[in-house]
Protein backbone atom coordinates (compact mmCIF):
# COMPACT_ATOMS: atom_id res chain seq x y z
CA UNK A 1 0.00 0.00 0.00
CA UNK A 2 2.78 2.04 0.60
CA UNK A 3 4.58 1.36 -2.39
CA UNK A 4 1.31 2.52 -4.52
CA UNK A 5 1.02 5.76 -2.35
CA UNK A 6 4.38 6.53 -3.15
CA UNK A 7 3.93 5.74 -6.84
CA UNK A 8 1.37 7.80 -7.00
CA UNK A 9 3.21 10.61 -5.39
CA UNK A 10 6.08 10.18 -8.18
CA UNK A 11 3.51 10.03 -10.89
CA UNK A 12 2.21 13.43 -9.75
CA UNK A 13 5.46 15.28 -9.26
CA UNK A 14 6.05 14.05 -12.78
CA UNK A 15 2.93 15.28 -13.88
CA UNK A 16 2.99 18.89 -12.31
CA UNK A 17 6.50 19.08 -13.57
CA UNK A 18 5.42 18.91 -17.36
CA UNK A 19 2.89 21.38 -16.66
CA UNK A 20 5.18 23.93 -15.32
CA UNK A 21 7.64 22.87 -18.55
CA UNK A 22 4.94 23.34 -20.93
CA UNK A 23 3.63 26.59 -19.47
CA UNK A 24 7.53 27.87 -19.22
CA UNK A 25 7.57 27.51 -23.12
CA UNK A 26 4.75 28.78 -23.55
CA UNK A 27 5.47 31.84 -21.77
CA UNK A 28 8.49 32.33 -23.30
CA UNK A 29 7.62 31.91 -26.55
CA UNK A 30 4.91 34.50 -25.72
CA UNK A 31 7.49 36.84 -24.40
CA UNK A 32 9.31 36.05 -27.69
CA UNK A 33 6.86 36.92 -30.03
CA UNK A 34 5.81 40.29 -28.05
CA UNK A 35 9.24 41.72 -28.07
CA UNK A 36 10.19 40.78 -31.67
CA UNK A 37 6.63 42.79 -32.40
CA UNK A 38 8.14 45.77 -30.04
CA UNK A 39 11.79 45.88 -31.55
CA UNK A 40 11.01 45.34 -35.43
CA UNK A 41 9.67 48.74 -35.87
CA UNK A 42 12.60 50.18 -33.67
CA UNK A 43 15.09 48.54 -35.59
CA UNK A 44 13.31 49.67 -39.01
CA UNK A 45 13.12 53.81 -37.82
CA UNK A 46 17.24 53.65 -37.01
CA UNK A 47 17.36 51.90 -40.13
CA UNK A 48 15.83 54.40 -41.93
CA UNK A 49 17.39 57.45 -40.01
CA UNK A 50 20.85 56.30 -41.64
CA UNK A 51 19.45 55.26 -45.12
CA UNK A 52 19.03 57.92 -47.92
CA UNK A 53 15.92 59.85 -48.83
CA UNK A 54 15.62 57.95 -51.95
CA UNK A 55 15.80 54.46 -50.40
CA UNK A 56 12.93 55.32 -47.67
CA UNK A 57 10.47 57.28 -49.91
CA UNK A 58 10.84 54.01 -52.24
CA UNK A 59 10.45 51.69 -49.64
CA UNK A 60 13.86 49.60 -50.19
CA UNK A 61 14.31 49.84 -46.29
CA UNK A 62 13.77 47.01 -44.68
CA UNK A 63 16.12 45.86 -41.61
CA UNK A 64 19.45 47.35 -42.49
CA UNK A 65 20.07 50.61 -43.65
CA UNK A 66 20.47 50.98 -47.51
CA UNK A 67 22.51 53.63 -49.29
CA UNK A 68 24.02 54.66 -46.02
CA UNK A 69 23.67 58.37 -45.58
CA UNK A 70 23.59 60.90 -42.67
CA UNK A 71 21.78 63.15 -44.23
CA UNK A 72 18.33 63.13 -41.66
CA UNK A 73 20.95 63.94 -39.10
CA UNK A 74 22.88 66.47 -40.69
CA UNK A 75 20.24 68.43 -41.51
CA UNK A 76 18.78 68.40 -37.96
CA UNK A 77 22.09 69.31 -36.25
CA UNK A 78 22.53 72.39 -38.78
CA UNK A 79 19.95 74.15 -36.98
CA UNK A 80 21.26 75.75 -33.79
CA UNK A 81 17.78 75.58 -32.59
CA UNK A 82 18.47 72.18 -32.44
CA UNK A 83 21.17 72.62 -29.29
CA UNK A 84 19.15 75.01 -27.72
CA UNK A 85 16.36 72.81 -28.01
CA UNK A 86 18.42 70.27 -26.17
CA UNK A 87 19.73 72.68 -23.62
CA UNK A 88 16.28 73.31 -22.63
CA UNK A 89 14.67 70.46 -22.69
CA UNK A 90 17.99 68.53 -20.31
CA UNK A 91 17.26 72.05 -17.72
CA UNK A 92 13.23 71.58 -17.56
CA UNK A 93 14.13 67.72 -17.42
CA UNK A 94 16.68 67.87 -14.59
CA UNK A 95 15.12 70.41 -12.42
CA UNK A 96 11.60 69.61 -13.05
CA UNK A 97 12.32 66.11 -11.84
CA UNK A 98 14.23 67.40 -9.18
CA UNK A 99 10.87 69.43 -7.84
CA UNK A 100 8.31 66.38 -8.84
CA UNK A 101 10.22 63.83 -6.91
CA UNK A 102 11.18 66.03 -3.79
CA UNK A 103 7.12 67.53 -3.72
CA UNK A 104 6.04 63.93 -4.34
CA UNK A 105 8.48 62.08 -1.58
CA UNK A 106 7.56 64.61 1.20
CA UNK A 107 4.16 64.13 0.63
CA UNK A 108 3.57 60.14 0.38
CA UNK A 109 5.75 59.50 3.18
CA UNK A 110 3.61 61.56 5.66
CA UNK A 111 0.55 60.31 3.87
CA UNK A 112 1.74 56.72 4.52
CA UNK A 113 1.86 57.17 8.27
CA UNK A 114 -1.32 55.84 10.13
CA UNK A 115 -0.72 58.31 12.86
CA UNK A 116 -1.24 61.53 10.18
CA UNK A 117 -4.63 62.77 11.08
CA UNK A 118 -7.05 63.57 8.11
CA UNK A 119 -4.68 61.10 5.81
CA UNK A 120 -7.40 60.06 3.94
CA UNK A 121 -9.14 62.81 3.30
CA UNK A 122 -6.25 64.50 1.80
CA UNK A 123 -5.03 60.90 -0.25
CA UNK A 124 -9.08 61.10 -1.61
CA UNK A 125 -8.20 65.20 -2.91
CA UNK A 126 -5.26 63.77 -4.45
CA UNK A 127 -6.93 61.05 -6.47
CA UNK A 128 -9.88 63.21 -7.12
CA UNK A 129 -7.74 65.19 -9.01
CA UNK A 130 -7.19 61.72 -11.14
CA UNK A 131 -10.78 61.40 -12.66
CA UNK A 132 -11.83 65.34 -12.86
CA UNK A 133 -9.63 68.55 -13.65
CA UNK A 134 -10.52 72.15 -14.46
CA UNK A 135 -9.74 71.79 -17.47
CA UNK A 136 -7.56 73.65 -19.87
CA UNK A 137 -9.17 76.95 -19.68
CA UNK A 138 -8.73 77.38 -15.88
CA UNK A 139 -5.32 75.99 -15.62
CA UNK A 140 -4.15 78.53 -18.26
CA UNK A 141 -5.34 81.16 -16.41
CA UNK A 142 -3.62 80.37 -13.11
CA UNK A 143 -0.72 79.93 -14.89
CA UNK A 144 -1.37 83.44 -16.44
CA UNK A 145 -2.11 84.76 -12.84
CA UNK A 146 0.76 84.07 -11.51
CA UNK A 147 3.12 85.44 -14.01
CA UNK A 148 4.55 82.13 -15.08
CA UNK A 149 3.52 83.03 -18.48
CA UNK A 150 6.98 82.69 -21.36
CA UNK A 151 8.97 81.40 -18.13
CA UNK A 152 10.74 78.53 -17.48
CA UNK A 153 8.76 78.15 -14.55
CA UNK A 154 5.70 77.36 -16.43
CA UNK A 155 7.16 74.33 -17.69
CA UNK A 156 8.47 72.91 -13.81
CA UNK A 157 5.84 74.23 -11.27
CA UNK A 158 2.37 73.65 -12.61
CA UNK A 159 3.47 69.53 -13.11
CA UNK A 160 4.09 69.61 -9.30
CA UNK A 161 2.80 65.87 -8.26
CA UNK A 162 1.43 63.53 -10.31
CA UNK A 163 -1.48 61.46 -8.53
CA UNK A 164 -0.67 58.21 -9.88
CA UNK A 165 3.05 58.59 -9.09
CA UNK A 166 1.76 59.50 -5.49
CA UNK A 167 0.28 56.56 -5.02
CA UNK A 168 3.15 54.38 -6.09
CA UNK A 169 5.47 55.89 -3.62
CA UNK A 170 2.57 55.68 -0.77
CA UNK A 171 2.71 52.63 -1.21
CA UNK A 172 6.19 51.59 -1.37
CA UNK A 173 6.49 53.67 1.72
CA UNK A 174 3.75 51.52 3.63
CA UNK A 175 5.02 47.80 2.27
CA UNK A 176 8.71 48.79 2.26
CA UNK A 177 9.00 51.11 5.83
CA UNK A 178 7.67 48.93 8.71
CA UNK A 179 6.33 51.73 12.12
CA UNK A 180 8.94 49.83 14.48
CA UNK A 181 11.49 51.77 12.52
CA UNK A 182 10.20 54.90 13.34
CA UNK A 183 9.35 54.20 16.88
CA UNK A 184 13.19 52.98 16.96
CA UNK A 185 14.58 55.66 15.75
CA UNK A 186 12.72 58.34 18.12
CA UNK A 187 13.45 56.04 20.99
CA UNK A 188 16.94 57.09 20.13
CA UNK A 189 16.32 60.93 20.02
CA UNK A 190 15.73 61.73 16.64
CA UNK A 191 13.00 63.76 15.80
CA UNK A 192 10.51 63.49 12.17
CA UNK A 193 12.81 65.52 10.44
CA UNK A 194 16.24 63.12 11.05
CA UNK A 195 14.73 60.38 10.76
CA UNK A 196 13.03 61.25 7.16
CA UNK A 197 16.69 62.64 6.08
CA UNK A 198 18.82 59.80 7.64
CA UNK A 199 16.39 56.52 7.94
CA UNK A 200 13.60 57.20 4.99
CA UNK A 201 15.32 58.65 2.31
CA UNK A 202 18.47 56.03 2.46
CA UNK A 203 15.94 53.54 2.32
CA UNK A 204 13.94 54.82 -0.72
CA UNK A 205 16.52 54.84 -3.61
CA UNK A 206 14.47 52.32 -5.72
CA UNK A 207 10.86 55.02 -5.61
CA UNK A 208 13.08 57.74 -6.07
CA UNK A 209 14.87 55.97 -9.06
CA UNK A 210 11.16 54.87 -10.22
CA UNK A 211 9.65 58.83 -9.94
CA UNK A 212 12.77 60.41 -11.39
CA UNK A 213 12.29 57.97 -14.33
CA UNK A 214 8.27 58.77 -14.64
CA UNK A 215 8.52 62.51 -14.55
CA UNK A 216 11.91 62.84 -16.53
CA UNK A 217 10.34 60.63 -19.40
CA UNK A 218 6.62 61.17 -18.96
CA UNK A 219 6.27 64.86 -17.63
CA UNK A 220 9.36 66.91 -19.29
CA UNK A 221 11.37 65.07 -21.79
CA UNK A 222 8.43 64.11 -23.89
CA UNK A 223 6.83 67.70 -22.90
CA UNK A 224 5.06 69.29 -26.19
CA UNK A 225 1.34 70.82 -25.13
CA UNK A 226 2.09 72.45 -21.72
CA UNK A 227 5.39 74.06 -23.96
CA UNK A 228 2.84 75.10 -27.18
CA UNK A 229 0.44 76.80 -25.07
CA UNK A 230 2.53 78.53 -22.21
CA UNK A 231 5.97 79.65 -23.83
CA UNK A 232 6.22 82.22 -27.22
CA UNK A 233 9.77 83.17 -26.90
CA UNK A 234 11.48 80.55 -29.11
CA UNK A 235 14.70 80.77 -26.87
CA UNK A 236 12.96 78.61 -24.08
CA UNK A 237 11.48 75.83 -26.54
CA UNK A 238 11.93 72.20 -25.54
CA UNK A 239 13.59 69.59 -27.66
CA UNK A 240 10.00 68.56 -29.03
CA UNK A 241 8.77 71.79 -30.37
CA UNK A 242 12.26 72.66 -32.63
CA UNK A 243 11.73 69.29 -33.72
CA UNK A 244 8.49 70.07 -35.08
CA UNK A 245 9.41 72.82 -36.22
CA UNK A 246 12.14 71.61 -38.23
CA UNK A 247 9.61 68.64 -39.84
CA UNK A 248 6.89 71.72 -40.47
CA UNK A 249 9.54 73.74 -42.12
CA UNK A 250 10.65 70.87 -44.36
CA UNK A 251 6.66 70.06 -45.60
CA UNK A 252 6.51 72.20 -48.72
CA UNK A 253 2.99 72.82 -51.01
CA UNK A 254 3.44 71.29 -54.25
CA UNK A 255 2.25 73.67 -56.17
CA UNK A 256 4.90 75.76 -55.08
CA UNK A 257 7.63 73.44 -56.97
CA UNK A 258 7.60 73.64 -60.67
CA UNK A 259 10.78 71.46 -60.76
CA UNK A 260 9.48 67.61 -59.87
CA UNK A 261 13.27 66.63 -58.92
CA UNK A 262 12.69 69.44 -56.23
CA UNK A 263 9.83 68.18 -55.19
CA UNK A 264 10.59 64.57 -54.63
CA UNK A 265 14.02 65.58 -53.12
CA UNK A 266 12.08 67.66 -50.48
CA UNK A 267 9.80 65.08 -49.87
CA UNK A 268 12.12 62.02 -49.64
CA UNK A 269 13.78 64.56 -47.02
CA UNK A 270 10.61 65.39 -45.35
CA UNK A 271 10.37 61.45 -45.06
CA UNK A 272 14.11 60.86 -43.71
CA UNK A 273 14.09 63.33 -41.37
CA UNK A 274 10.92 61.51 -39.41
CA UNK A 275 12.95 58.95 -38.38
CA UNK A 276 15.88 61.07 -37.57
CA UNK A 277 13.81 62.62 -35.20
CA UNK A 278 12.75 59.93 -33.84
CA UNK A 279 16.21 58.78 -32.96
CA UNK A 280 17.18 62.45 -31.89
CA UNK A 281 14.40 62.68 -28.86
CA UNK A 282 14.56 58.66 -28.22
CA UNK A 283 18.14 58.56 -27.38
CA UNK A 284 19.01 60.05 -24.67
CA UNK A 285 16.25 58.51 -22.74
CA UNK A 286 17.70 55.36 -23.73
CA UNK A 287 20.73 56.17 -22.20
CA UNK A 288 19.43 57.24 -18.91
CA UNK A 289 17.46 53.77 -18.60
CA UNK A 290 20.54 51.40 -18.05
CA UNK A 291 21.37 53.67 -14.63
CA UNK A 292 18.04 53.47 -12.99
CA UNK A 293 16.98 49.72 -14.34
CA UNK A 294 18.20 48.21 -11.28
CA UNK A 295 16.33 50.53 -8.58
CA UNK A 296 13.49 50.79 -11.28
CA UNK A 297 12.29 46.90 -11.24
CA UNK A 298 12.85 46.84 -7.16
CA UNK A 299 10.70 50.07 -6.78
CA UNK A 300 7.86 49.14 -9.45
CA UNK A 301 7.48 45.36 -7.35
CA UNK A 302 7.62 47.29 -3.77
CA UNK A 303 5.22 49.75 -4.75
CA UNK A 304 2.49 48.11 -6.38
CA UNK A 305 1.92 45.49 -3.89
CA UNK A 306 -0.98 46.69 -2.08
Amino acid sequence: MASMTSYESNINKVNESAVDRVFMLGNTAFLLIITVIILLPLVFIVAASFSSAEAVIAGKVTLWPVDFSLLGYETIFEHKKVWNGFANSIFYTFFGTIFNVTMTIIAAYPLSRQDLIGRRFITIAFVFTMLFSGGLIPTYMVVRDLGLLNTRWAMILPTGIGPFNLLIAITFFRTTIPPELNEAARIDGANDFRIFLSIILPLARPIIAVLALFYAVNTHWNTYFQALIYLKDQDLFPLQIVLREILIQNSIDASMLIDIEDLVAREGLRELLKYSLIVVASVPVMILYPFVQRHFVKGMTLGSVK
